[in-house]
């Protein structure tokens, strides 16, 4: 059975607690009695209950009394003290300090009380409600905060390696760049994407974008339609390479290639340059 539904009778009268649970059994509430204050505070730390009644007018303990301290032990619990008019007063400062829900007299009328009593677990519900529908959302937003935060470091982690792969490729651009190789890189259909430094130097007509056969010797234009992956060739400036073609792959399939030069070193020809000395007077 729900807790909800759990209704603490505190009376020192047999004969009230009887004629209480006989009222109160037929609206389905399980019912606790306790003769005593001391008695209903062991019953509040073994149950939880939703609705305590307690008599006003007992010894050792009065009402109000057991109910302050039924508070502090189940804060939740709609608290009624039932007695006679003659003890309002003494009532009247509990429900001030919020220890006591409502204040119902004696003798009672059986369907006023039942309707009360009614209202009151209406109101525990309705706050224990609104406590488990807080504790959902507090979770959820905690569960929120840690997705944003997951994704926050996803993000982070994803710009630094988007940095660092930008600063990769800088550094290799500039690597190609100034690379004492000449280096071209054109697409399959010829048309010119890369031009490092000492290409353009070596032909300095070169240009991306252009088609890669209008700018080589036609010597050299002729090799490379042969398929001729290298081979020796004498460029604009007079002086001999050796040129070498490498197919680009990008995934598995080719896309272009790699045309690089390099000079022909002939130890008898004082006339003969290598790159070094080409960038040293550039």
């Amino acid at each position: 059975m729900s807790d909800s539904r759990v209704l603490l009778l505190v009376d020192d009268e047999g004969n009230i607690l009887s004629a209480l649970s006989r009222l109160f059994r037929r609206d389905g509430y399980q019912i606790l009695t306790a003769s005593s204050g001391a008695e209903g505070l062991e019953l509040l730390k073994r149950s939880t209950v939703g609705v305590i009644i307690s008599d006003q007018r007992m010894p050792g303990m009065t009402g109000t009394e057991f109910l302050s301290l039924a508070k502090e032990i189940q804060p939740d619990s709609v608290r009624i003290v039932l007695s006679g008019y003659t003890e309002l007063n003494s009532v009247t400062e509990a429900i001030n300090r919020g220890s006591v829900f409502r204040f119902l007299t004696k003798p009672w009328e059986d369907d006023m009380l039942r309707e009360q009593v009614g209202a009151a677990f209406e109101h525990y519900e309705l706050k224990s409600n609104y406590a488990r529908q807080s504790v959902e959302l507090l979770e959820k937003n905690i569960a929120l905060e840690k997705a944003t935060r997951q994704l926050s470091d996803m993000l982070a982690g994803a710009e630094s390696e988007r940095d660092f792969g930008a600063s990769v490729l800088r550094i290799t651009q500039q690597v190609l760049h100034q690379a004492p190789v000449a280096v071209i890189g054109y697409a399959l259909d010829g048309t010119i994407a890369v031009v490092n430094q000492m290409a353009s130097r070596l032909m300095p007509s070169i240009v991306v974008g252009s088609v890669i056969e209008s700018h080589l010797p036609s010597d050299l234009a002729s090799s490379i339609a042969r398929s001729e992956s290298c081979g020796i060739a004498r460029l604009p400036d007079g002086q001999e390479y050796r040129y070498q073609c490498t197919p680009f792959v990008s995934e598995g399939t080719e896309v272009g290639t790699i045309l690089t030069f390099l000079p022909v070193i002939n130890e008898h020809q004082p006339n003969s340059r290598n790159i070094e000395h080409d960038q040293h007077h550039s």
